[in-house]
């Protein structure tokens, strides 16, 4: 767990690139790691993040 907080430095947004993987690899996107093919999309998107795999990019706002 704690190596999975460093990769996103906070549990807020661990929660959220990890949901958003695992439904990307529901619609069929590649796995980016070694996984069992028994192994739930949640599981693979954790993994991913903790090698570093999956990275978390805040989005620029624009000025109104």
């Amino acid at each position: 767990m704690e190596k999975l907080l460093e990769k996103t430095g906070s549990m807020y947004k661990l929660v959220i690139l990890g949901a958003r993987r695992a439904l990307e690899l529901s619609a069929g996107a590649p796995k980016l790691v070694e996984a069992d093919s028994k192994m739930k999309p949640g599981w693979v998107a954790l993994q991913e993040i903790a090698e570093g795999k999956i990275s978390f990019r805040a989005k620029k706002h624009a000025k109104a």
